[in-house]
């Protein structure tokens, strides 16, 4: 289904008017004998195309490599932190009993054992592996889509434009999917001991026996579209400027100069800093989605009672998570093409 949807989502749309300005892009330095002779191709046809023009070509092949990168850069990351995770949502849910990081950590391994700092390890692992697909493979997708429909210039010009509106176009789709997982997951991780089952398909079960209560499996999806598409669109659109900034600015050396490790050094880096800004601007919502989970209230009930500071509780340590969380991503995203010879990501300096 992903494969079809990357070759024939492009058919109708990917050569409007608007971009048949010429194949002479300014933007690259150099291109391999293949792309030179998929470009004269292009050149023939008096067509632009954003996904030629790169040092690797964004084929078909090319974005389900990224989705499977997508698939490793969220499943593990967010699996690895978990613990955290765990301590972050109660202390959302229960702020006068779960306070700090660490005490809300302590608490729970002494009331459910160590075990409990894990709870919801596979929902999280299943739910943020199918979001990572999707916003990662479909990310480097609705890029290239829409840069066609505004054409060469306009598509360097408003790059910040494109890096928001393919973002969020992905973001629709992959909170899709985490949707379920999600909300099993922040039922687990909420509930008192042996209120609710912990077991992934006993929970799947006792969510969906629930549906008038838990509003399973999308009534989240609204909250969570609040949560994850400024979120999404901050660590996409701040990631591609920073990484742009190093290497305007700081690395300014042709980016092919540099070795794998520095490139992907910069890598963490940019993502690490783009972190601490998604943190901050999806927080608030983070807080209704977690507090949805604990009852059946409606997110502006939820709201209501918060008030305009409630929803800020736990930033401090949803800073320190998220801010590693997206620079280890956007690391293990960029091994995971360079190892299969698709370079690292950014940044789109014009010659």
């Amino acid at each position: 289904m992903v494969a079809s949807f990357f070759t024939t989502g492009f058919s109708p749309l990917m050569a409007p008017k608007a971009v048949l300005l010429g194949v002479g892009s300014k933007y690259v330095a150099h291109r391999s004998p293949s792309e030179k002779k998929v470009l004269a191709t292009s050149a023939a046809k008096g067509a632009w195309d954003a996904r030629y023009q790169h040092a690797v070509p964004h084929t078909t092949d090319y974005y389900l490599k990224c989705c499977l990168g997508g698939v490793l850069s969220c499943g593990l990351t967010h699996l690895a932190v978990t613990p955290l995770d765990v301590a972050k949502c109660n202390m959302q849910v229960d702020p006068a009993k779960y306070k700090g990081l660490f005490p809300s950590i302590k608490l729970i391994m002494a009331e459910e054992g160590a075990v409990g700092i894990w709870k919801g390890w596979l929902p999280t692992a299943i739910g943020y592996s199918l979001q990572g697909c999707f916003k990662f493979g479909l990310y480097e997708f609705f890029k290239d889509f829409y840069s066609n429909l505004a054409g060469e210039e306009a598509s360097y010009a408003y790059r910040g434009v494109i890096y928001l509106a393919g973002s969020a176009s992905a973001e629709l789709f992959a909170d899709a999917a985490l949707c379920p997982l999600e909300m099993i997951k922040v039922k687990v991780q909420t509930s008192a001991k042996g209120t609710f089952p912990t077991e992934f398909f006993a929970a799947l079960t006792a969510m969906g026996a629930d549906k008038a209560n838990t509003k399973f499996p999308f009534g989240s999806l609204v909250p969570l579209w609040s949560r994850q598409i400024p979120y999404t669109m901050a660590k996409f659109f701040f990631f591609e400027k920073v990484v742009e900034a190093f290497y305007m600015h700081v690395f300014t050396a042709p980016k092919e100069s540099y070795g794998k490790s520095t490139q992907l050094g910069i890598t963490f880096a940019s993502g690490y800093l783009a972190g601490v800004i998604c943190a901050i601007v999806s927080h608030p919502a983070d807080t209704v989605v977690s507090k949805m989970g604990k009852g059946n209230k409606t997110a502006g009930q939820i709201l209501s009672e918060l008030g305009p500071m409630g929803v800020w509780g736990g930033l401090g340590t949803r800073i320190i998570m998220i801010g590693t969380l997206t620079g280890l991503q956007w690391w293990i995203y960029d091994s995971f093409k360079t190892a299969f010879g698709l370079g690292t990501s950014g940044p789109a300096v014009k010659k």
